[in-house]
């Protein structure tokens, strides 16, 4: 077989999730199992894998999907655990003493808090807090997981201390000949040249990321307003672009100044220290008769509707007054150790020391060990801070129980589809290409997966425009991988490689990585198990699909605008791709401003939006 029909085979997975997931609407539940027949039988009898090496990833994956359910866990499990205690009614009056303007409150809560986890945790976490902090406030649980979605993107490529940069890109690029050779009579040593990398990242997300909390308010006005428009959420455009540079600016400089750590966890503090005062000030913020509120509950469509919502939709009275500072306390526990466990290097190796570590060595002989640290997780945290809260908050026996109980019957609801997801993820990153279905034109397409065959597929017919495209690749990685961090491992040298080949130098190469970085941030909106993982934490099962065909406006912008900013830098001066990058940033604001919206219930009910 040639490339072609190879590329056709890799995209199997990739389509059989969009059909069943996004455009049939199944559950994730019902077509995360689809899925992954599909790519068991696609990996053995048209890729050729070993049924051992299948089973092995299998394996693999669902150490992971019990990773991500403990942290789901944990992070429900402290979100009921300050709802018992009373502490979440002032949560909730404190983030209305700021403004009572859901789109307000939203970009506080989702960009900038749910970027400051992101920076201290990533891999989900902040959806995980963000989503449930949301729906305790008010907010439908489709509505919450939404905007925390749709900020899986700009604080993701630095997220968890950097590491889709520090192991991602690192991890594909350092000690690879064609890197090494490039970079000689260059005077940059590898170091210098990922600082670079990191750099670059920072700008790209800075342009484009600073208009992710227009978006973001714009959508949650367009699907959960009155009128059914993104004019509602634009109205606080001064608002949101403020929150925007107020995050991404300082972003970008400590990417440019210190590297790859601290630019999402430092930026994002301070984006808060600017932004929360100004809020409370009233600066740039709508006045009293224009501040957006959702419609009577009563009003709210059935599919807003998460378990947490019909478990919080009544003041909880009986619950005694906690000051703002204890009610907080537990999160800020939360962040202070997620930023101790990640920063301090003995702490960490502590953590994730072999006797605590659970691990399997090459599993059914395929080769692949399967491991994890649940001390390491921050599941582990959150729950340690949850028992800690019962002491804090001096809670009673029986609430704190029902935090438990609630937690557990959340989870349950989450696993059915997570464990089938993960599990098809890893077989199709775990693949190798056998030698007997190749043909002699693509033999070095030789023990290939299937991502990097795919994308191979897709550099053919792209050519001198790969640079358009590579941020696509990134969040094709994301999508299927889970990860920034992963993907960034698995395509870096692949990205770097294919610039070389259409003729670009070491340092434009460099800026391709970084669209891919870019690509793979943004892919998070969309990826399966991030979706699941946040849906599960505000009990909504069964509306991925919806999910995700909403965020794929916004993921479209940021991967068609770093494409063609990206294409433009790198040609260098003034050129045709900055007009083309200038249109593809006003057709986006002019379909927005242009949209009159839907505005009644039935009529959106009969569209299926």
């Amino acid at each position: 077989m040639g490339l072609g029909i190879l590329s056709l085979i890799a995209i199997l997975p990739v389509i059989t999730i969009m059909l069943f997931l996004v455009i049939l609407n199944w559950p994730a539940s019902r077509a995360m199992p689809v899925a992954l027949i599909v790519t068991i039988l696609s990996a053995i009898f048209l890729w050729g894998t070993k049924v051992n090496v299948v089973a092995g990833a299998a394996v693999n994956g669902i150490f992971t999907a019990l990773d991500i359910l403990f942290i789901v866990f944990g992070a429900v499990l402290l979100l009921n655990t300050v709802k018992e205690s009373g502490a979440i009614n002032t949560i909730r009056q404190g983030f209305i003493s700021i403004s009572p303007d859901r789109r307000i409150q939203a970009i506080i809560i989702a960009w900038l808090f749910g970027a400051f986890i992101e920076g201290a945790a990533g891999f989900g976490t902040p959806a995980a807090i963000a989503a449930p902090l949301l729906v305790a406030i008010g907010f439908p649980a489709l509505a919450a997981v939404m905007v925390a979605l749709i900020i899986q993107s700009t604080p993701v490529s630095f997220g968890a201390i950097g590491t889709p940069i520090q192991v991602g890109v690192n991890t594909g690029l350092r000690d690879q000949a064609a890197v090494t050779n490039a970079l000689q009579g260059t005077g940059m040593t590898f170091d210098q040249y990922l600082l670079q990398i990191a750099a670059n990242v920072g700008f790209f997300h800075m342009i484009i990321g600073m208009l992710i909390p227009l978006f973001m308010v714009a959508m949650l006005t367009r699907y959960f307003g009155k009128e059914r428009s993104f004019r509602e959420g634009l109205k606080v455009w001064k608002f949101a672009l403020f929150a925007g540079a107020a995050f991404t600016i300082p972003y970008y400089l400590i990417a440019l100044l210190l590297g790859p750590e601290f630019p999402s966890l430092i930026g994002s503090l301070i984006g808060l220290l600017i932004v929360v005062p100004a809020a409370k000030a009233g600066f740039l913020i709508p006045k009293e008769g224009e501040h957006f509120e959702f419609e009577a509950k009563n009003r709210w469509e059935p599919e807003w509707l998460g378990a947490l919502n019909h478990q919080t939709l009544e003041v909880q009275k009986d619950k005694k007054s906690i000051s703002i500072w204890m009610a907080w306390l537990p999160y800020v526990l939360v962040a202070g150790l997620l930023v101790l466990t990640r920063t301090v290097d003995w702490l960490g190796t502590l953590l994730k020391d072999p006797a605590v570590t659970i691990k399997l060595k090459n599993v059914f002989g395929s080769g692949i060990d399967s491991a994890t640290s649940p001390l390491f997780l921050p599941g582990f945290i959150f729950v340690t801070i949850s028992v800690l809260t019962f002491f804090l908050h001096s809670m009673k026996k029986a609430n704190y129980q029902k935090a438990w109980k609630d937690s557990f019957k959340t989870v349950v609801a989450a696993g059915a589809a997570l464990i089938f997801a993960v599990p098809m993820i890893k077989i199709f990153l775990l693949t190798s290409l056998s030698a007997d279905k190749v043909a002699a034109a693509a033999e070095e397409l030789v023990g290939k997966n299937m991502p990097l065959v795919l994308a191979a597929g897709i550099s053919n017919m792209v050519g001198d425009f790969w640079p358009v495209i590579a941020p696509v690749i990134g969040a094709l990685g994301a999508f299927v991988a889970g990860s920034n961090t992963f993907s960034n491992m698995m395509f870096s040298l692949f990205q770097f490689g294919t610039a070389e080949s259409v003729g670009l130098d070491v340092h434009q190469a460099g800026m391709v990585v970084a669209l891919q970085a870019i690509g793979g941030a943004a892919g998070n909106m969309i990826c399966v198990h991030n979706v699941v993982a946040a849906s599960a934490t505000v009990g909504l099962v069964g509306k991925e699909g919806a999910l995700i065909r909403r965020v794929l406006f916004p993921l479209s912008y940021y991967l068609l605008a770093g494409g063609t900013l990206g294409m433009a830098i790198i040609n260098g001066g003034l050129n045709v791709w900055f007009i083309i990058y200038g249109v593809v940033l006003m057709s986006f604001i002019y379909y927005m401003v242009s949209y009159k919206g839907k505005g009644s219930l039935s009529v959106e009910r009969n569209i299926g939006a």
